[in-house]
């Protein structure tokens, strides 16, 4: 039998790179490490695939989810819902995956309360100003969605005491390497590591 798989829950403020550390651990293709897949309300964009990109459903079959409690978190963003399926993480886990679960602050939170055994992971830009200056190289928002993206990061990074790990994306290969360690510690966890200590007698 497989040992179950590792749920790490990544998050952090927007313009943090928690979405780039990610799509970096899967380039370096970390064993057996998967990025979950979201359902969503929103109408599929080009390249998208379902099943892949994201799970794309009815919005009146995603509140049937909610209301059987077949999200492990959902939130709603511009009129459309966005989810983590339950089962899916379930099946991942039990397979012997580690699943990667990336989402916002909020999320995170109540993946913690409805959670357990997953490690939290946030992620922290070099400083505040660092944070400004990727939201506005983006270009595609105004002075006032960026002052609030940034109130909104303030009130975020006062919420890091209550993940496990903090990590700092000064550069995006060593946060990656530093999940990856992370990972490996927590597989040496005795409760995780299912060795059979009574095979370690006396002789």
């Amino acid at each position: 039998m497989n040992k179950k798989g590792l749920l790490i829950v990544i998050s952090g403020p927007s313009g943090a790179g928690k979405g780039t550390i990610c799509k970096e651990l899967i380039y370096q293709q970390v064993p057996n490490l998967e990025l979950s897949v979201s359902a969503t309300t929103r109408n599929p964009r080009p390249g998208e695939i379902e099943g892949k990109s994201y799970f794309f459903k009815p919005k009146e079959q995603f509140v049937e989810m909610v209301n059987n409690n077949e999200f492990i978190e959902y939130a709603t963003v511009y009129d459309n819902y966005y989810g983590t399926p339950r089962k899916y993480v379930v099946d991942k886990l039990e397979e012997g995956k580690d699943v990667i679960l990336e989402i916002d602050v909020q999320g995170a939170m109540k993946v913690k309360k409805n959670t357990e055994g997953a490690v939290f992971v946030f992620i922290l830009p070099p400083s505040m100003e660092e944070l400004k200056n990727r939201i506005t190289s983006r270009g595609t928002e105004t002075l006032q969605d960026i002052d609030k993206r940034m109130h909104k990061a303030y009130d975020e990074v006062c919420c890091a005491n209550n993940y496990d790990y903090v990590v700092v994306n000064d550069d995006v290969k060593s946060a990656a390497e530093k999940i990856k360690c992370i990972l490996m510690a927590e597989k040496c966890r005795v409760n995780r590591a299912q060795i059979d200590f009574n095979s370690f007698k006396e002789v």
